[in-house]
């Protein structure tokens, strides 16, 4: 007769530490409102005591939130602990620490890169305003400067703010956010190729000058068909071996 095994054990519920009872009753009064970026918590000791708490559990909580990023420890005379604004940079690190671990692969922030790239670019046509158009432009203007002169390692940088830019033409922070995180390591693969030799883009400031002027006439469907040929043109030659012949001379226009 086959011996059932042994019944599941569970550990005995522990009592929750006191710093992230502190850390919890900050981010709550943060959901509900009574905080807001920009806001200087109470001196140490007036918090310390409004909580019931030592200060050396405090400071635990007060360092915790700090590298979450929620709050800023300032030194001096005007110090303190203030509420930080938001930080995408956040949601970059979430991303890349995936990415290190091995939880995401480079074909799935392609794909995703894609789509979310689609929707992006149709929203951009929708809300984009006069400055934003503007701001595109003298990005590009920027490239193209950076292409004359044999600049590739800066026109990298150019593409990276293109990137934001048209995230922040949607007006919708969390699609600029999530766009953001994705493309941030697709272009570290970009920049390295650049700065061993690979080849740069050809004609990107062209094809830059054309979506824009897809983008200027609200026209979602050419504008989101150019920028998904051109991402389809760059994640493959991301997976081309660097160096070859013409490799540092093809196609800089």
């Amino acid at each position: 007769m086959t011996t059932p095994p042994p019944p599941v054990a569970f550990e005995p519920i522990q009592t929750r530490r006191t710093f992230e009872e502190i850390c919890e009753r900050i981010r709550a009064r943060l959901a509900s409102g009574e905080l807001k970026p920009g806001d200087k918590l109470p001196a140490e000791r007036e918090l310390a005591q409004q909580l019931g708490v030592g200060r050396n559990a405090l400071r635990e909580a007060l360092r915790s939130l700090e590298i979450a990023g929620i709050l800023e420890l300032r030194k001096g005379v005007k110090g303190g602990a203030f509420i930080r604004s938001g930080d995408t940079a956040r949601m970059d690190a979430v991303v890349q620490d995936m990415f290190s671990l091995g939880s995401i692969t480079v074909e799935e922030l392609a794909e995703a890169r894609m789509h979310v790239q689609d929707l992006v670019v149709r929203l951009a046509c929708e809300r984009a305003t006069d400055a934003d158009f503007a701001a595109l432009e003298a990005n590009i203007d920027r490239t193209e400067e950076m292409t004359a002169s044999g600049r590739f390692l800066d026109r990298v940088e150019c593409s990276r703010e293109f990137y934001r830019l048209l995230g922040a033409a949607t007006h919708n922070a969390v699609l600029a956010m999530t766009l953001q995180s994705i493309t941030e390591i697709l272009m570290q693969f970009v920049y390295s190729r650049v700065a061993n030799g690979g080849r740069p883009t050809p004609r990107l400031v062209q094809k830059r000058r054309e979506f824009l002027q897809a983008l200027r006439a609200r026209n979602g469907e050419q504008a989101t068909q150019l920028m998904r040929t051109h991402l389809e043109a760059i994640h493959r030659m991301l997976k081309e071996p660097v160096g070859g012949a013409g490799s540092r001379t093809a196609g800089r226009k």
